[in-house]
């Protein structure tokens, strides 16, 4: 198929990569303007876009995918279909109009259940057991239109955003190779999403910020959520402490009653055990401002912390 791909991060990627090798007729990229990154503010291209440099794609970056200048340029290039993964733009009723077979979006959970920005974030957060992916072919809603295929992911015990979305990534490559043959060949059967769903907004740096009165499986759940970004933090004096994993620990509840949320109760050689509002964390992996991210037997031995220190929310 004549095939025009828009994504933008890493998550996209293999779908991009599947399209490719799959033997598609891949015409244009579609990705997010370059933006600058990092200390020196570099500007530097979308991985999707890196990928499709490398690999002699035409590529293109409008600001806006609903203006007519660009509407036209989809209309020149003529394709069968769109696949997007984590563009991070709106399409139009126009735009999706524009293929023969419409638009076909790879979205990183099994709808119609997390809707939006940041499902594979929250699946993890909200301590699911699995999650997936599904192609949806698109309409002017978010996350909206009909369910075409699914694969269902599980999701490990210790696993963290960075891990699922590579698990997800990959399959969302194999599915779309499967959705765009039966869709040429017109046995797929589109359903309808109905039932239970949510929606899950983008996620802001604000939301790692760690409150140590709630119970320790969702402060460790919320550690793993947001790894790699925006990553869990407290404060430790005047400095930001960035939480990278942790473990839930039982600890005996008269002991407990005792002790602040927050305060660290017991150090060893290599943990770190802070009371919650309900059981203890014992920190195993840990970042102080302006240190590098280390396990917690290497910060010990170039940082003293003693039982009795508190972390706190920040203001």
């Amino acid at each position: 198929m004549k095939v025009v791909f828009m994504g933008t991060p890493d998550f996209a990627v293999p779908t991009l990569d599947a399209l490719i090798k799959g033997g598609h007729d891949v015409l244009a990229v579609v990705t997010q303007p370059d933006k600058p990154k990092g200390r020196g503010k570099a500007v530097l291209m979308t991985p999707v876009k890196e990928k499709a440099v490398a690999c002699g794609i035409l590529v293109y970056q409008p600001a806006r995918v609903r203006d007519e200048s660009f509407l036209q340029v989809l209309r020149d290039l003529a394709p069968d279909v769109i696949v997007t993964a984590a563009f991070g733009q709106i399409l139009s009723k126009t735009l999706l109009e524009i293929p023969k077979y419409g638009c076909v979006n790879v979205h990183a959970s099994l709808l119609p259940m997390y809707r939006g920005a940041a499902p594979i974030n929250w699946v993890i957060i909200n301590g699911e057991k699995e999650t997936g992916i599904t192609t949806m072919q698109m309409d002017t809603g978010i996350d909206t239109g009909d369910i075409l295929e699914q694969r269902v992911v599980a999701i490990a015990p210790d696993e963290t955003a960075g891990s699922l979305s590579e698990k997800l990534s990959i399959a969302g490559g194999e599915l779309i190779l499967s959705t765009l043959k039966k869709l040429e060949e017109g046995t797929l059967a589109p359903v309808a999403q109905e039932g239970e769903t949510c929606y899950v907004k983008m996620l802001h740096k604000a939301q790692g910020d760690i409150d140590w009165t709630k119970d320790a499986a969702s402060i460790e759940r919320l550690v793993r959520g947001l790894n790699p970004w925006p990553s869990a933090y407290t404060q430790y004096e005047d400095k930001t402490v960035k939480i990278w994993a942790a473990d839930v620990v039982a600890c005996d509840a008269e002991d407990a009653a005792h002790r602040q949320a927050g305060c660290v109760w017991k150090v060893t050689k290599d943990r770190i055990y802070v009371q919650t509002g309900k059981g203890s964390l014992a920190i195993r992996e840990i970042q102080l401002q302006g240190k590098k991210r280390m396990d917690t037997a290497s910060f010990l031995r170039g940082f003293s912390m003693e039982p009795g220190v508190c972390f706190q929310k920040g203001c």
